[in-house]
């Protein structure tokens, strides 16, 4: 069963295409059958997670590689690449490689199951800023902890230094909203201005795939 790799001995690889509600079903359909004929038999390939959108305009792959040089043969081979061309009619709309920097609680159980609900914040930021974006993802995580519902907060920066993202597992989206209206949560909606964009939209997952 996947699992966030805190400690970063995988590496993690995040894909986000923006699609059209309609499509939606349509597009996990096709990055599942990709990841079963082919993705899944690639060397150093570890793990694949498929999130949909409950706003039905996202669908995320949160996948893992044993090593960096593992995931860019995939991605420049070819003949693997043209077995999964069908994927090219649908938009990414990010698509980076990560390194875990902040997760806690220490003990949480991070493991990506069926089922799972996320949240997932984006931020655009400038290289310069990224680390000081990530002292701040730490010092405010452990208020957003206080809300019982939040599992677990892992936040993501990606190594070209331009994103970063928390993926959040949450017992349920009604205590999500919870946080959204609690007054005392208020920081957690500004920390981050002056240095990022933001958005965010969440997801639940549908799919998960180890390696062979």
């Amino acid at each position: 069963m996947p699992a966030i790799a805190k400690n970063n001995d995988v590496i993690t690889v995040i894909i986000i295409f923006a699609v059209e509600p309609e499509r939606q079903q349509e597009l996990i359909d096709t990055i599942i059958e990709f990841l079963e004929t082919t993705v899944k038999h690639q060397p150093g390939f570890v793990s694949s997670s498929i999130h949909k959108s409950i706003d039905g305009v996202r669908v995320m792959n949160y996948a893992q590689w044993k090593t960096q040089q593992d995931y860019q043969a995939f991605i420049n081979n070819s003949e693997v690449q043209a077995q999964g061309a069908k994927l090219s009619q649908f938009q990414i709309h990010e698509a980076h490689v990560y390194e875990v920097v902040v997760s806690l609680p220490d003990d949480a159980e991070l493991k990506i199951t069926k089922g799972g609900k996320i949240h997932l914040a984006e931020f655009r930021v400038k290289p310069e800023n990224q680390m000081r974006l990530v002292e701040l993802e730490r010092e405010y995580l452990p208020l957003g902890l206080q809300n019982p519902g939040l599992l677990s907060g892992n936040f993501h920066r990606s190594l070209d230094g331009v994103h970063n993202v928390n993926y959040g597992q949450w017992r349920s989206f009604e205590d999500f909203e919870e946080l959204l209206k609690d007054p005392k949560y208020k920081p957690l909606s500004e920390y981050w201005q002056g240095l990022a964009e933001n958005q965010f939209h969440l997801y639940e997952v549908v799919y998960t795939q180890p390696a062979d």
